[in-house]
C-alpha cells in the first residue's frame, strides 16, 4: 500500500514510519523542522521524503499528484498548547487550512486519517466517549481540531473520502518534540535538578507509549471497516489518569534519584483541564486495537533513551 504520512518526522509520525515501512511503500511530507536525519531508518525501508508545508496548496497537491498515495495520515500540527495560545493565527492556519489543502489535494476515493485530539471535548472527570462526551474546547488547540474535523468529514462526502478522524490522547515515550510534562521532568531530573520546577500540578492525564499511539494510527491506515464517502471518529488513548505526583513517583523509581516538584506560577496554563482520559472501546472494535505498554514503560524507555529534541535536553545543564 502507498501511504503518506504527513508529519512523519514528528514524535509519532516517526515511529510510525517504522512501524509502517516493513510492509508499505511510505512517503514523509514533512517541512523537517527537527531534521530529516530523525527518519534515517535503514536504506532498505527508508520512505521518500517531501520538504513541504502543508501551508503551500501547490505543493502539498504536487506532492500527492506525484506519490498517488491509496492512505494518508495526516499528523502535521501546531500543538504545543503555549504556542498555539501565543500565535493563535498560526495554529488556525496550520491546524486548519492546512488540513483542508491536503483535503483538496486527496484523490477520490483515498483513505484520509487525521490524528485529531482529546483536547476537542469538554472537560469531564469520566474517560471520554466519542457518541457520549459533548465537545466543548477550551483552548485554541482543540477549537482547531474540532474545526478541522468538520472539514474532514464534509471532504469525506464531497471527494468519496474514507476518513478516520482519530482524537490522539497524551502520548509519552523517546523521541517527543516539544517540553510537555514528562519530557520536561526527565530533562530536569537527569539534569541533576533536586527541585522539578513544573506548571500546575494537579491534572491527572492518560498516556499512552509512542509505540502504540503509532500502532493505533497503522491500524487506521491500513485496516478495513470504512467505506468511501463515510467518516468514523474513534479515540487513541487510555481510559486510567494519572497525576503529576503518580508520574513523578514513577520516575523517582525508574531513576533512582529523589526529588521534590514546585509549582512554577511561570509555567502554568489557565486552560488546564483537571482530568483528560479515554474510552477506546470503540479503535479495539474497528481496528483490532489495545495498548500493549503501561506508563511505566513508557517512563522506563525515555528515562534511557529520552531522543529529546531541541534545547529540551540542553537546556538545565550547567
Amino acid at each position: 500500500m502507498r501511504i503518506l504520512v504527513v508529519g512523519g518526522a514528528g514524535f509519532v509520525g516517526r515511529e510510525l514510519c517504522r512501524q509502517l515501512s516493513a510492509e508499505h511503500q511510505v512517503g514523509v511530507l514533512d517541512c523537517f523542522r527537527y531534521g530529516k536525519e530523525r527518519l534515517a531508518l535503514g536504506a532498505r525501508r527508508s520512505p521518500r521524503l517531501y520538504a513541504v508545508d502543508i501551508n503551500c496548496a501547490p505543493a502539498v497537491a504536487a506532492v500527492v499528484a506525484e506519490f498517488k498515495p491509496e492512505t494518508v495520515v495526516h499528523l502535521a500540527a501546531t500543538h504545543y498548547i503555549p504556542e498555539c495560545e501565543d500565535d493563535p493565527f498560526a495554529a488556525v492556519k496550520t491546524n486548519v487550512a492546512g488540513t483542508v489543502n491536503l483535503l483538496a489535494a486527496c484523490p477520490a476515493g483515498c483513505r484520509f486519517v487525521f490524528a485529531s485530539s482529546g483536547a476537542v471535548y469538554a472537560p469531564d472527570v469520566h474517560p471520554h466517549v466519542e457518541s457520549e462526551s459533548p465537545v466543548g474546547p477550551s483552548d485554541v488547540y482543540g477549537l482547531t481540531k474540532l474545526q478541522a474535523e468538520q472539514y474532514v468529514h464534509y471532504f469525506a462526502r464531497k471527494r468519496n473520502l474514507a476518513a478516520v478522524t482519530v482524537r490522539l490522547f497524551n502520548v509519552v515515550g523517546p523521541g517527543e518534540t516539544n517540553p510537555h510534562l514528562v519530557p520536561d521532568m526527565v530533562a530536569q531530573v537527569r539534569a541533576g535538578r533536586t527541585e522539578i520546577a513544573l506548571g500546575n500540578l494537579w491534572p491527572r492525564r492518560s498516556y499512552l507509549h509512542v509505540k502504540d499511539a503509532a500502532a493505533g494510527f497503522a491500524a487506521a491506515a491500513t485496516a478495513g471497516g470504512v467505506s468511501p464517502g463515510a467518516a468514523v471518529t474513534v479515540n487513541l488513548g487510555a481510559p486510567q489518569a494519572h497525576s503529576v505526583s503518580e508520574i513523578a513517583e514513577l520516575l523517582g523509581r525508574i531513576s533512582g534519584r529523589r526529588f521534590s516538584l514546585r509549582q512554577d506560577e511561570a509555567r502554568v496554563r489557565p486552560v488546564d483541564r483537571p482530568v483528560l482520559a479515554a474510552d477506546h472501546t470503540k479503535m479495539t472494535a474497528m481496528f483490532g486495537w489495545r495498548p500493549r505498554h503501561g506508563v511505566d514503560e513508557a517512563l522506563k524507555d525515555i528515562w534511557r533513551n529520552p531522543d529529546l529534541v531541541g534545547d529540551l535536553g540542553a537546556r538545565y545543564r550547567g
